[in-house]
């Protein structure tokens, strides 16, 4: 278990940009892949955005592609979801987690240690 804290949501315009952060605190962040996921009201949680244990590997959510991304500093146990071109569907509460399995990409393995997420609004 890695105790994740996710930052950075908030109120935004249509067309607009906001980048999260999610920090580790304590244990190995930087031998895990980890993830974005996200929580619109009244659907399932749904993924969005992972990236290899290294920094390598990165793999999105075709909704996403193309304007969301993900990065990492392994040196300050953090990852990141850089989103431009923010859209209404977009909104949601953001989640990050990390990949079970040790030196992985994340397309293996189940996420978990789930953050308390980070509300992200964007208005029409």
């Amino acid at each position: 278990q890695v105790p994740l804290v996710e930052s950075g949501g908030g109120l935004v315009q249509a067309g607009g940009s906001l980048r999260l952060s999610c920090a580790a605190s304590g244990g190995p962040f930087s031998s895990y892949a980890m993830g974005w996921f996200r929580q619109a009201p009244g659907k399932e949680r749904e993924f969005v955005a992972r990236i290899g244990w290294l920094g390598l590997t990165t793999y999105y959510a075709d909704s996403v592609k193309g304007r969301f991304t993900i990065s990492r500093d392994n040196a300050k146990n953090t990852v990141y979801l850089q989103m431009n071109s923010l859209k209404p569907e977009d909104t949601a509460v953001y989640y990050c987690a990390a990949n079970s399995e040790l030196y992985g990409q994340g397309d293996k393995g189940d996420f978990g240690s789930w953050g308390q997420g980070t509300q992200v609004t964007v208005s029409s």
